[in-house]
């Protein structure tokens, strides 16, 4: 696994890259994509930073782990490929997303139309073998996206963090307040979607927050 990172991300990052937990973490995603089927693509693991660069960055969205099913995952959190059916998480994203914004519901459930306009969607873990949720957590995947979190905290300012559920919660510790904003909601899993996340309006206060900031809001 080479980190395939193609904009400003490269220089960033290569800190990163150079370390010892980075070094086992690629030697174990090596072992795993040549002894099992692993989602996503080898090509798409870094995919929601060749997507957003550094200096575009506005917007983070924190998942937890890749999908796991045959061609859902494309490196993107919450995100699938054209064409797929959507899971039950990402309609509710829809759903709210459509109730705040009063648009229609959006067919496809690939989200690089966001991800182009400045908005991070972050696993925390980025890749995982087929149809074993959370099979690379604990691995050196946590370790590298919370460093990224923490970059972004310090070097960039007014960045929007859009928070959904628990795990994604526990990041808030990461972020300087301070200088970013954050929006906290339940999972829009069906567990979690009707204790708070419908309703939560956090596409429009995302936009409100950019665009008093001087930013361009998301099309979403």
């Amino acid at each position: 696994m080479k980190p395939t990172i193609t904009n400003d991300w490269q220089t960033i990052l290569k800190e990163q890259f150079s370390k010892p937990y980075f070094k086992e973490l690629q030697n174990f995603v090596d072992l795993e994509f040549k002894n099992h089927l692993c989602f996503p693509k080898e090509e798409e693991i870094f995919a929601a930073f060749n997507f957003c660069s550094f200096k575009d960055l506005k917007v983070v969205i924190i998942g937890q782990d890749p999908y796991h099913g045959e061609n859902q995952a494309n490196g993107l959190c919450f995100s699938v490929k054209d064409g797929v059916k959507k899971p039950p998480s990402l309609v509710n994203i829809h759903k709210e997303l459509a109730a705040d914004l009063s648009v229609e519901i959006p067919e496809s459930g690939n989200l690089e139309n966001w991800a182009k306009q400045g908005v991070l969607l972050l696993n925390a873990t980025l890749t995982v073998r087929a149809n074993q949720a959370g099979s690379h957590q604990q691995k050196g995947w946590e370790t590298f996206t919370d460093n990224v979190i923490k970059l972004l905290s310090k070097d960039k300012e007014k960045v929007v963090f859009l928070l959904w559920g628990k795990f994604a919660e526990s990041k808030k510790a990461l972020i300087d307040t301070s200088k970013h904003q954050v929006f906290i909601a339940p999972h829009p899993s069906p567990l979690g979607a009707w204790r708070g996340w419908f309703g939560c309006k956090h596409f429009s206060s995302t936009n409100t927050y950019l665009k008093q900031t001087g930013q361009l809001p998301i099309v979403w």
